[in-house]
């Protein structure tokens, strides 16, 4: 799993690259803290090249999330895939975030 973060027209982009498993979650978590600082921006999660999401890794987007909230920012999804999507569908995640 690898998390590229890039700043972009005053926001932020992250792209997922990978398998977010329980194992990755951890290394993810971590490599998210960026983004977690900046929670009063625009996040943009691009998940094109994400293979996989477990719980732990939607965890992760949650907790982003919640702190996009408390911070008056907000957090984009854009290119999931048809599986990461059946599990965003799922969960009700797919309600949770803004997806393109």
């Amino acid at each position: 799993m690898n998390i590229t973060i890039q700043e972009e027209n005053g926001g932020f982009v992250a792209h997922l690259n990978g398998r977010l498993d329980t194992p990755a979650a951890i290394k993810a978590q971590q490599d998210m803290v960026p983004l977690m600082e900046n929670a009063d921006k625009v996040i943009t999660l691009d998940c094109e090249a994400l293979e996989y999401i477990s719980s732990s890794g939607l965890r992760l987007f949650l907790a982003l999330r919640k702190e996009a909230t408390a911070k008056g920012g907000s957090i984009i999804i854009k290119n999931i895939n048809d599986e990461i999507k059946k599990v965003f569908m799922m969960t009700g995640f797919y309600n949770l975030f803004t997806i393109q």
